[in-house]
């Protein structure tokens, strides 16, 4: 089904001025999630308007939006301080936008450790969970979980949606990174996805679509929540 889509645009930071946004509302749509893009692309990536289509399939609302580099096309990617407030000011325009929603932020690989990030230095207004489309644990061949430090930090529930094939969060590091941090995480694996969602149908132990799994499991967690 397609899906209309509604432009806008917000202000990130005072410094780094607007940038866009699209806005999917279901008819019947009671949470809403504030959806961040990879570091290489954008809220119009294959990968986002997936998401966001297969989570109006099932009533759940998206804001996508631009980080202020992205915005401006690419490029050099803006200090920490400017992606964090970047984070939080999407979240502000999400709820204007739709203030009878519930919210929850998240985003695909940089945006949902932005997200992540910038809750656990201080909570997000009116955000009730933190989603994660393949969190980066670390870079392709740089193993290890120090970008996981700043998660005992956070205060609201979070789902990590994880690839088995996964370069960026090797299962032996995310498995006890998110055991670790007890109820507050949860981990889902994604068989035979890699980091971009793509799987392995031979091996693939499931016939369910990767996106429809993903917006599968997002309702059911959603269901859980307070």
């Amino acid at each position: 089904m397609n899906y209309e889509a509604i432009e806008s645009k917000f202000i990130a930071t005072p410094e780094k001025g607007e940038v866009s946004s699209l806005f999917i509302r279901p008819e019947n749509a009671e949470w809403l999630l504030v959806l961040g893009h990879g570091s290489g692309t954008n809220m119009r990536s294959s990968t986002l308007q997936t998401i966001s289509e297969r989570l109006a399939d099932i009533d759940i609302a998206t804001f996508r939006y631009q980080f202020p580099y992205m915005e401006r096309g690419g490029g050099g990617r803006e200090s920490e301080a400017v992606a964090l407030q970047t984070v939080k000011s999407a979240a502000a325009a999400a709820h204007e936008a739709a203030n009878d929603l519930l919210i929850l932020v998240g985003g695909h690989s940089y945006s949902g450790r932005m997200s992540s990030m910038s809750a656990a230095k201080e909570p997000i207004e009116n955000v009730k969970g933190l989603v994660f489309f393949a969190f980066p644990l670390h870079p392709s061949g740089k193993e290890g979980t120090e970008r996981a430090e700043h998660l005992s930090d956070v205060t609201i529930p979070m789902l990590f949606l994880s690839g088995t094939r996964d370069k960026l969060a090797k299962l032996e590091l995310l498995e006890p990174v998110c055991e670790n941090l007890g109820e507050i995480a949860t981990l889902h694996l994604l068989d035979t996805a890699d980091h971009g969602f793509k799987t392995l149908k031979r091996s693939r132990k499931s016939d369910e679509d990767v996106f429809v799994e993903m917006a599968r499991v997002l309702k059911e967690w959603i269901d859980t929540l307070d």
